[in-house]
C-alpha cells in the first residue's frame, strides 16, 4: 500500500517518534488522523502538516475512551491503523513499582490490543488494510533493566505475530517495527548514561519513521532497525541462551547505578512496603 493511498490513524502522534511518522507519512502524501492526550499540541502539529491532517485527542490509558476514539476513525475512513503510543520502564525489577507495571502493560500493550479488536470489524470492510504496531528490538531481545517494558514489547509482538495469522485469509495486514534505542525525550537520564556505558547504537526518530514508511510500502510483515540488533534477534529466536553471557556489562552497569543510588538515597534502595 503507498502511503499516499492511505488513511491513517497515528496514536502517539506527538511523541519524538510519532512526530517523525507524523512528518515522513505525511510527506509522502498520507492522510493523518493525529492522536494523543493533548489537544493543543495535535492542533497545532496538524496545522503544521497541512490539510490533509487531522487530530483526535485521547488518553488511551483510559479504557472506556477507545470506543469513542475508533467510532471516530472508522467514521473517518481509516485503513491503516499506526500503534505508536507508549510508556517507558527502565530499572532493576526490585525499584519498579505495581503501579508502573501496570501502567507499562495498560499503554504498551492492552490499549492498542483493545484499539484494533474495535477496529478489526469496519478494516475487515476495506478492500486493503494495515495494522502496524512500532514495538521494540527487546520485543524479541531481552535486556538486564528492561524486563517490565520488554513483557510489554513481546507481547505486543506475539500479539501482532498470532493475529497476522489470524487475519491471513482476509484483506488485513498486520506489521510489527522493532525499533533499537533511539534519541527522543522517551528515554531518561539512565537510560542515556546505561547507553554509553554498554556502547548501545542509537538511531535520531527519522531512522525509525523511514523504516516505518518502508513497512507500509513494502511486503515484509517484520522489521528490525540497526546493526548488530538484527542479527541479535535472529540469534535469540534460535537459541536464547547463547547470548545469555553478552549482557554483563549491562549487569554490571545496573548493579554500579543501583549502589550508587543507594548510598546516596539509602530509604529508596529498595521499594518501600505498603503499610
Amino acid at each position: 500500500m503507498r502511503a499516499d493511498q492511505s488513511r491513517i490513524l497515528l496514536t502517539g502522534a506527538s511523541g519524538g517518534i510519532g512526530r517523525a511518522v507524523a512528518h515522513e507519512l505525511a510527506r509522502f502524501g498520507a492522510t493523518l488522523m493525529l492522536v494523543g492526550r493533548s489537544a493543543s499540541r495535535l492542533e497545532a502539529q496538524a496545522r503544521a502538516l497541512g490539510p490533509s491532517v487531522t487530530w483526535q485527542a485521547c488518553d488511551l490509558g483510559d479504557q472506556s475512551a477507545l470506543p469513542a476514539l475508533a467510532t471516530a476513525a472508522s467514521a473517518w475512513r481509516a485503513n491503516v491503523v499506526v500503534h505508536g503510543a507508549g510508556v517507558p520502564a527502565f530499572g532493576r525489577l526490585e525499584v519498579i513499582d505495581a503501579a508502573q507495571m501496570q501502567r507499562v502493560l495498560a499503554l504498551n500493550l492492552m490499549a492498542p490490543m483493545l484499539l484494533t479488536q474495535l477496529l478489526l470489524p469496519h478494516l475487515r470492510l476495506q478492500s486493503e488494510a494495515q495494522v502496524l504496531y512500532i514495538g521494540s528490538a527487546l520485543g524479541r531481545l531481552g535486556l538486564p533493566g528492561y524486563s517490565v517494558y520488554s513483557a510489554s514489547k513481546f507481547g505486543l509482538r506475539g500479539f501482532a505475530e498470532a493475529l497476522r495469522r489470524e487475519l491471513a485469509d482476509s484483506a488485513v495486514r498486520v506489521k510489527y517495527l522493532g525499533p533499537r534505542s533511539t534519541r527522543t525525550g522517551f528515554n531518561e537520564a539512565a537510560v542515556d548514561d546505561y547507553n554509553r556505558a554498554t556502547g548501545t547504537a542509537m538511531d535520531d526518530p527519522e531512522v525509525v519513521a523511514r523504516a516505518l514508511r518502508a513497512l507500509l510500502e513494502g511486503k515484509a510483515a517484520e522489521a528490525f532497525i540497526g546493526h548488530p540488533e538484527k542479527l541479535a534477534v535472529r540469534l535469540n529466536g534460535v537459541v536464547p541462551s547463547w547470548l545469555d553471557g553478552a549482557f554483563a556489562k549491562h549487569r554490571a552497569h545496573l548493579s554500579s547505578a543501583a549502589a550508587a543510588s543507594s548510598s546516596r538515597h539509602p530509604d529508596t534502595a529498595l521499594p518501600k512496603a505498603a503499610p
